[in-house]
C-alpha cells in the first residue's frame, strides 16, 4: 500500500493494518476481556517454540488499533477509513471483526473489495488475486476507482453474520465467495499437510513450506505447524527430534511407514 501510495498523492495517508488472523481460532466474547484474553492465550500457545516467540512484533493488541482509528475520525471530520480486502478469509473476518464497532461513522467509512476481478501478473497475463500483497502496485493504483461507501444496510447485517459465526466458534472458517464465511472444523487443513508427508524423514519445515506453497485455501505458518504437532501427538505421524526445541529441530514422516526398497538400496550402495 505504501507503494501505491508513492504513485498516487491524492491516496496519501495512514497505512494501518488489523493483524490477527480471525479466520482461526476461538472468538466467544471477543467484546469482553476475559475472551479477548482466552483469544491471546491460544495464540501463545502455538507460537511456543516458534521462530516469532521472542519477536515483540508478534503481540499486538488490534483493539487498540481500532481505538486510535476512532480517535482520529473523532478529532478530524475530514478524515475517511478505507478499508482493503482481499477475496480471502482472513481479509473478510476481519473486516467483520473490525467494522462492527464503526456504525456511528457511516458515510466516512469506504471499502475496496476486490472479488473476482482480473489484474495483470509481472509476465503480463491475466490472474484473479485473492491477496492484496500478490498485485502489483501499479495495477493496485487502478482499483481506488472501486472505493464506495459502506451502506447503512451492511452496518446491520454484517455485525449479525460476525456473531453468527462467534456463536459457532468453530477454530477455522473459510470464505465461500463473497463475503460468505464457512466455519469449519480445526482438522480442516490435516490432509493438506498429510499429503505432503511420505515414507521418508523430511525436515519438518520443508514439509510446511511445501504445504504453504501447494494448499489451495491458505492459512498461516504458526496454525499449520501446531496442527503437524498435534497429527504427530495423535500418532498419524512420526517424529525424529525434539519438537520442543524449535521447528527446524525434529523431522517427520508419515506413521508406520518405511522407507521403499529402492531407498535402502541406494542408501546401502552409498555406505
Amino acid at each position: 500500500m505504501k507503494e501505491v501510495i508513492k504513485l498516487d498523492e491524492s491516496l496519501s495517508g495512514q497505512v494501518i493494518q488489523i493483524r490477527d488472523d480471525f479466520a482461526v481460532g476461538p472468538l466467544t466474547d471477543l467484546d469482553s476481556e476475559e475472551g479477548w484474553m482466552a483469544r491471546g492465550k491460544w495464540w501463545r500457545q502455538l507460537l511456543q517454540s516458534s521462530p516469532y516467540a521472542n519477536d515483540p512484533v508478534t503481540f499486538f493488541d488490534d483493539r487498540q488499533t481500532a481505538g486510535k482509528i476512532k480517535e482520529t475520525l473523532d478529532n478530524n471530520d475530514n478524515e475517511r477509513v478505507w478499508i482493503w480486502m482481499g477475496q480471502n478469509q482472513h481479509d473478510v473476518c476481519g473486516y467483520y471483526w473490525f467494522m462492527q464497532d464503526f456504525r456511528d461513522y457511516q458515510g466516512r467509512m469506504f471499502v475496496i473489495f476486490l472479488n473476482n476481478l482480473p489484474f495483470i501478473n509481472e509476465k503480463g497475463h491475466l490472474f484473479y488475486p485473492s491477496w492484496l500483497h500478490d498485485i502489483q502496485p501499479k495495477e493496485l493504483l487502478k482499483a481506488k476507482r472501486l472505493a464506495r461507501p459502506i451502506a447503512m444496510s451492511e452496518f446491520e447485517v454484517d455485525p449479525d453474520e460476525w456473531k453468527k459465526l462467534c456463536v459457532e466458534n468453530s477454530t477455522v472458517r473459510i470464505l465461500e465467495g463473497g463475503k460468505k464465511i464457512i466455519s469449519k472444523d480445526e482438522t480442516f487443513y490435516d490432509n493438506e499437510i498429510l499429503k505432503n508427508l511420505s515414507t521418508e524423514w523430511q525436515k519438518a519445515t520443508r514439509i510446511l513450506g511445501n504445504t504453504l506453497h501447494r494448499m489451495k485455501i491458505k492459512t498461516g505458518d504458526v496454525f499449520l505447524m501446531w496442527r503437524m504437532k498435534e497429527l504427530i501427538s495423535q500418532g498419524s505421524v512420526e517424529v525424529l527430534g525434539d519438537v520442543n526445541k524449535g521447528w527446524k529441530e525434529f523431522d517427520v514422516k508419515l506413521a508406520g511407514s518405511q522407507p521403499e526398497i529402492g531407498n535402502i538400496e541406494s542408501a546401502t550402495v552409498n555406505e
